[in-house]
């Protein structure tokens, strides 16, 4: 029989048939879908025939189809399936796949056909040059010289050998972390646990009986039980003690994350001096809109400077308001409390009112308000969980625009955190036909009960549509190319639709849509829906703050130029990123052992490195684009025809026109800080 990834599918619109797939279908195909991707790699290097674009760009774009289908199977369900077997044979596929990839970049024969089709584009002024076929041509030669076209031999090699090492240490993070988070718990007496909800207190007795200790509570380090009992438990010593265990994670034992990152950021330097930059940073940038490390220092600072007084009253508010200090595990704890004095607004009361299948259809809705899509439940597509659910989505004129996969829940094989990734990317195909894409968007909110729907904060529904904005990146994209289309695109572009998106929260029309107590019917109380909306920047210089600290961390790691300030970097690296983030430091100590970067997956196995910073610079973007839509505050009516315009200049056009081109075209002007400022009342 043949391996089912072996040959198109048999399903609607070539769904994932996810039932007929076991973990051993992977291994079994992995191996002979590689050498077919390989034959094809070197039936177009050799091709006798003058290299032009249909037979050496376009036949790469139509390559390596079965082993494509295999990854975009393997790959999401990596992160939202990660058994044991799967992380195996992550680290069987990467070191493989890594040779696979350098031997298509390092080919002598392919990078000749590629430059010769560059060269003769910019020498003969080619008409074309403005179109998606030469921003398809101009990227990929780009990456041919990126990634050692032009080393010779001997530096191909090292490259080729810091590639493998790099990857092989990104999946060993990857693994570490989730491996990790899943062994931790925290055991608690009843006598410790006043003011948590109910329901994680039923969860954690759940947990606790379940390992045959009926007299203790066992809460678990999954993000939606640890945030909730950081802001409501009462007992400042479990609070601690919680917040310690959870800081210091992936820094001692098997699963010490710390001398990996170490020698990840040392290879990573070593790559990008080979290649010809000072540091890894510089090399990163280039592509991207901030094009090099001092724009984005630039853009940290000033904001830095921008917040700093505003984060000093904020914490001397809260300290005058606990009288007591403030500390990283009191912090969450005395802002809640503030929080609900300031404006009677209490989170978890405001559960009842965000039922998880309401906010799913008014976040649904606001595209359809914003863009004139239709989603619709489709249960003819095979799913990988019980939890899944997909979605059809259509056009105004009824046209096919892709399908949503939906995966709300916690569950061991699941890593941390929301995401959005692709089954499928939108193209024009080899056919002519235009291939539909497939979308996953990925949470981690607190499961449904017998008697109670999935419940969800403010917050977590800003999170939803967050994914829910890069999800319509892909839907709406129209695009020739997938490696143009939908969210392919540079690092620090790719967070303004989701920021976009998530800025609609404090719309009074999108809250009265999804805000309806789920056993009564009854909308939001007024007095609430003011609160969320008067309150939906406080706290905003402290939350500026943290994030300024994780790009600074990021930057100074992909900073380092000399074998020594990589040995300082490796010999103390908690020492190191409490330095690198000393100018936006938030509290006056930081309790030994406790630090980020060895479970910080977006740089270290996440494709972040030296672009975390992309989520403020996306920031200022949204907040500039939401005045487009929004130009005079959230009790203005909203400008639909800025809204469509976003989707036309932004959301449809993918990559196929520089970002700073696209945005212009959209706004008629480049955003700076300001909006940002207005919008968190600094302006």
């Amino acid at each position: 029989m043949t391996n089912i990834f072996l040959q198109p599918y048999s399903t609607p619109d070539q769904t994932i048939p996810f039932s007929l797939i076991s973990e051993g279908d992977y291994e079994q195909a992995f191996d002979t879908a590689l050498q077919e991707a390989y034959a094809d790699i070197d039936r177009i290097a050799d091709n006798p025939e003058p290299p032009t674009f249909s037979n050496t760009l376009e036949a790469l774009n139509n390559s390596s189809k079965s082993l494509d289908r295999l990854l975009n199977a393997f790959f999401p369900l990596s992160s939202s399936m990660a058994t044991p077997k799967m992380m195996e044979l992550q680290n069987i596929f990467m070191p493989k796949l890594t040779a696979y990839s350098l031997h298509q970049l390092l080919n002598p024969k392919l990078w000749e056909r590629i430059k010769n089709i560059y060269d003769n584009a910019i020498a003969t002024g080619n008409p074309s040059k403005d179109t998606e076929q030469f921003r398809l041509l101009e990227n990929l030669y780009l990456s041919y010289k990126r990634q050692g076209a032009l080393l010779g031999e001997e530096d191909k090699k090292k490259l080729q050998e810091i590639s493998e090492e790099l990857s092989r240490l990104s999946t060993t993070f990857s693994h570490n972390v989730l491996n990790e988070i899943n062994s931790m718990s925290l055991e608690a007496s009843e006598d410790e646990v006043s003011g948590i909800p109910e329901d994680i207190l039923a969860e954690a007795r759940k947990k606790a009986d379940s390992q045959g200790k009926p007299s203790k509570l066992i809460f678990g380090f999954d993000q939606p039980t640890y945030m909730t009992v950081m802001k409501w438990a009462d007992n400042d010593a479990l609070r601690k003690r919680y917040y310690l265990d959870y800081s210091r994670r992936n820094t001692k034992g098997e699963r010490n994350n710390l001398p990996i990152i170490a020698r990840m950021a040392e290879l990573r330097m070593k790559m990008a001096q080979l290649l010809g930059y000072p540091d890894f940073a510089t090399y990163s940038q280039e592509l991207k809109m901030a094009h090099n490390p001092d724009n984005v220092y630039d853009l940290l600072y000033k904001l830095r400077d921008a917040y700093r007084e505003a984060l000093d009253k904020e914490i001397a508010e809260l300290e005058s308001n606990a009288t007591e200090k403030i500390t990283p595990w009191n912090y969450s704890y005395h802002a809640n409390r503030l929080k609900q004095q300031r404006y009677n607004l209490n989170e978890e009361e405001l559960r009842p009112y965000f039922p998880l299948d309401r906010v799913t259809d008014a976040v649904f809705k606001l595209a359809n308000k914003f863009y004139g899509i239709d989603i619709k439940p489709r249960t003819d597509i095979d799913i990988y969980h019980p939890d899944v659910k997909v979605w059809e989505v259509t056009d105004s004129d009824g046209s096919y625009l892709g399908l949503l996969y939906t995966d709300f829940f916690p569950r061991d094989t699941k890593r941390a955190g929301a995401w959005m990734t692709e089954f499928r990317e939108q193209r024009i195909n080899s056919e002519g036909s235009d291939e539909r894409p497939h979308v996953n968007i990925v949470m981690n909110f607190t499961k449904p009960t017998a008697d109670k729907p999935s419940l969800l904060t403010p917050r977590e529904v800003e999170t939803l549509m967050h994914e829910f904005g890069h999800a319509l990146h892909s839907l709406l994209s129209k695009c020739r190319y997938a490696s143009l289309s939908g969210t392919n695109v540079k690092r620090d572009f790719v967070e303004l639709p989701s920021q976009f998106n998530e800025s609609f929260l404090t719309d009074r029309e999108f809250l009265d849509l999804c805000a309806r107590h789920y056993i009564t019917g009854e909308p939001l109380p007024e007095a609430m829906r003011n609160a969320i909306i008067a309150s939906s920047t406080f706290g905003a210089a402290y939350q500026c703050m943290r994030q300024l600290n994780f790009g600074l961390v990021d930057m100074a790691w992909h900073t380092l130029r000399t074998p020594e300030d990589c040995k300082k970097a490796a010999d103390n690296p908690i020492d190191f990123e409490r330095k690198a983030g000393e100018s936006v430091r938030i509290f006056d100590a930081e309790p030994d052992g406790c630090c980020v970067s060895p479970q910080f997956s977006h740089i270290f196995a996440g494709g972040y490195s030296a672009g975390y910073y992309s989520y403020k610079w996306a920031e200022v973007l949204a907040a500039d684009a939401h005045e487009a839509v929004a130009p005079n505050g959230e009790n203005s009516s909203l400008d639909l025809d800025a809204a469509k315009r976003f989707r036309r200049e932004i959301l449809e056009k993918g990559d196929t026109v520089s970002p700073d081109i696209l945005y212009r075209n959209f706004r008629g002007h480049d955003a700076d800080v300001t909006a940002l400022l207005r919008r968190d009342h600094l302006a």
